[in-house]
């Protein structure tokens, strides 16, 4: 019998409980090892990012990402942390990451049967001032015969095989979602070891927060103008809905998986394809929700079926608990019917 109070002598790590699933569904292991490598890059930023400010890794690098950010030091090392962990798995044959214009194409003695599309740090514009960031991850079997290009990543995300972020808040968080469902996972600093803490997460019904930068209020359609309006004052005697937005989409999707409610990144005027990426952002996060229970959409269609033209596309995305979800596309068929 395992006494929690002291010492648990049979804890579930990730590898662990990727090892048991890869077991059930007969594999061949190359998934546990490409996790495997994911977790030692997340431990590795996870260490970066809590002494950044002694080890002089904050501040600009002096350039721009490809999205037209600009790229802090922590990005420049998480990016190469990741890619090089990733490589050195011997599982992967393309890599699509924020930071990088195009896709990198593993050397062909490294090469395995995956694709990974990352975001290596998400949320960077918020390192210098401490707000919550991560690393989202998204993993495709490749579907093609002969050599791995970058027309590899061009998946809906409905081919994903397995999908994940890490948030660097008060702990080290890694949420990892596969066919089998969400599963939660706190890096513990005294084993060095991601134990699973969350089994099996459902994300609520119906949630009263909503998540959106309101700073382009002037810009939004009139679906979005009237959905907020209903939530700040709704017309049939409920509570309104509270407001949180962090601006580090890891942050705000976590928040919204664990309390339940809406994140929306809608398209406006200024942005009317949308802001945040499909293949390292949009899918993997819209994976996570809906094995949760949720659902995850641009408005218009559902974000896991949307047929990526560019490896570097942008979409709108509104995701969350389902009943509000709907209650937004309801709005958005409702507008776009007149």
């Amino acid at each position: 019998m395992t006494d929690r109070s002291t010492f648990d002598t049979n804890v579930v790590t990730l590898t662990r409980y990727v090892v048991e699933e890869g077991r059930k569904a007969r594999g061949t292991g190359e998934l546990t090892q490409l996790l495997n490598a994911i977790c030692t890059a997340v431990k590795a930023i996870s260490t970066a990012v809590r002494k950044a400010g002694i080890a002089n890794l904050y501040g600009i690098s002096g350039s721009t990402n490809v999205t037209g950010d600009q790229v802090k030091k922590l990005d420049v090392l998480s990016n190469y942390m990741v890619i090089n962990m990733l490589k050195s798995s011997f599982t992967t044959c393309v890599i699509v990451s924020e930071e990088n214009k195009e896709a990198l194409i593993v050397e062909t003695d490294k090469q395995g049967k995956y694709i990974v599309c990352m975001d290596p740090l998400d949320g960077s514009s918020n390192i210098d001032c401490l707000v919550s960031i991560g690393t989202i991850f998204a993993i495709y079997r490749k579907a093609s015969t002969g050599s791995p290009s970058e027309k590899d990543a061009l998946q809906p995300g409905r081919n994903l095989v397995a999908a994940g972020y890490a948030l660097y808040g008060s702990a080290t968080m890694l949420v990892l979602a596969l066919e089998s469902g969400v599963n939660c996972f706190m890096l513990d600093p005294a084993i060095g070891e991601f134990i699973l803490v969350n089994k099996d997460v459902k994300i609520k019904k119906k949630g009263n927060i909503y998540s959106v930068n309101e700073g382009y209020a002037a810009y939004f359609d009139a679906a979005v103008t009237e959905y907020l309006k209903k939530k700040k004052f709704p017309q049939d005697g409920t509570s309104p809905y509270g407001s949180r937005y962090i601006g580090s989409m890891v942050a705000d999707v976590h928040r919204t998986l664990v309390y339940g409610g809406i994140f929306l990144y809608p398209a406006n005027s200024k942005s009317p394809k949308g802001k945040l990426r499909l293949l390292y952002e949009c899918n993997p996060m819209a994976f996570i929700i809906e094995k949760a229970g949720g659902l995850a959409t641009t408005g218009k269609e559902a974000v896991l079926d949307i047929m990526p033209e560019n490896i570097h596309q942008r979409v709108p995305v509104v995701l969350g608990s389902p009943d509000d979800v709907q209650e937004y596309i309801d709005l958005v068929k409702k507008h776009s019917a007149k």
